[in-house]
C-alpha cells in the first residue's frame, strides 16, 4: 500500500532541501479529561495564616471566609466559597508529641520501672536536673504501704454495714515539674506534674495528671487563636471572620 504525502512549498522557497521525518507506529492516546481537584490542606494553627501571605494576590477576598472554633481549637478558611471545587486550609492546635509522650491528662498509665527509663532518657524536659536523677532513682525502686479498713457490721434491726478503704503511701513525691510545648509548635511551658498511684495486688500502675497544664492549655490556645487571627487581618483585611 502506498502512502502519499502532500506538501505545500512556501512562495518564498529559496532551493534549500527540505527534510522530512516519516514517523511510523500508533499515534498516542489523549489522555481523558479530568475534573478540577478540590483543594485540602490540614496543618498547624498557623496553616491559613501562611496560606494568605503567599497566595493572597491570587484570591477574591471578598469569596472567602474564616471559621473559628475555640473549643475544637480550628481556625478554617475557604477560597471561593460558591464554587463546588473551593480550596479549604484548616489550622489546629494540636497536642505536642512531648505531651503524648508523657501521657499527661490522658489516662496513660505506666509501671513504675518503665517510667523511671522514660524519664531518665527525657532528663532535658526537667527543670533541674537533680529532680529529674532523684525522681528516676525513686521510681526505679518504687515501695508501696497499703493500709485498708474493712467494717462490716449487721443489726437486729436488719441495718447492714459493708465498707471497705484502702489508703496507699509510696516513696514519690506528690508533684515534680518539667518544660514541655503543649502544642504542636508552641514555645516549651513549664508545668507541674501529679503522680497517682493505682495498687492492685502486687501489681502497681502511675497516672501522670497536671490541673496546671490544662489551665494553661486554656489561656495559651486563646493567645495563639488571637495572635494568629490579628496577623490574619493585617494580610487580609476584607476576609470576613466568623466564631462559632
Amino acid at each position: 500500500m502506498e502512502n502519499k504525502i502532500n506538501m505545500v512549498v512556501p512562495k518564498e522557497y529559496d532551493g534549500t532541501p527540505i527534510k522530512v521525518i516519516i514517523e511510523e507506529g500508533k499515534a498516542p492516546e489523549e489522555l481523558s479529561p479530568k475534573e478540577p481537584e478540590i483543594i485540602k490542606i490540614d496543618g498547624t494553627i498557623s496553616a491559613p495564616l501562611l496560606w494568605l501571605e503567599k497566595r493572597i494576590g491570587t484570591i477574591d477576598q471578598l469569596r472567602a471566609h474564616i471559621v473559628v472554633c475555640r473549643d475544637d481549637m480550628t481556625i478554617k478558611l475557604v477560597i471561593d466559597e460558591k464554587n463546588y471545587y473551593q480550596s479549604v486550609i484548616l489550622g489546629s492546635l494540636q497536642s505536642s508529641k512531648e505531651v503524648q509522650d508523657f501521657g499527661i491528662n490522658t489516662g496513660k498509665t505506666w509501671e513504675p520501672e518503665k517510667l523511671s527509663m522514660f524519664l531518665k532518657m527525657h532528663r532535658a524536659f526537667f527543670v533541674t536536673k537533680t529532680e529529674n536523677m532523684t525522681l528516676v532513682s525513686l521510681l526505679k525502686n518504687f515501695k508501696a504501704k497499703i493500709v485498708s479498713d474493712v467494717e462490716k457490721s449487721k443489726e437486729e434491726s436488719g441495718s447492714k454495714t459493708d465498707n471497705y478503704s484502702q489508703a496507699v503511701d509510696s516513696n514519690l513525691p506528690k508533684s515534680f515539674k518539667i518544660k514541655i510545648p503543649l502544642f504542636k509548635g508552641s514555645s516549651p511551658e513549664e508545668i507541674e506534674v501529679e503522680t497517682y498511684a493505682d495498687i492492685d495486688g502486687r501489681n502497681a500502675s502511675l497516672t501522670l495528671i497536671s490541673a496546671g497544664a490544662t489551665e494553661t492549655v486554656d489561656n495559651v490556645k486563646n493567645n495563639i487563636i488571637d495572635e494568629t487571627l490579628n496577623h490574619i487581618r493585617e494580610v487580609a483585611s476584607d476576609i470576613v471572620i466568623i466564631e462559632i
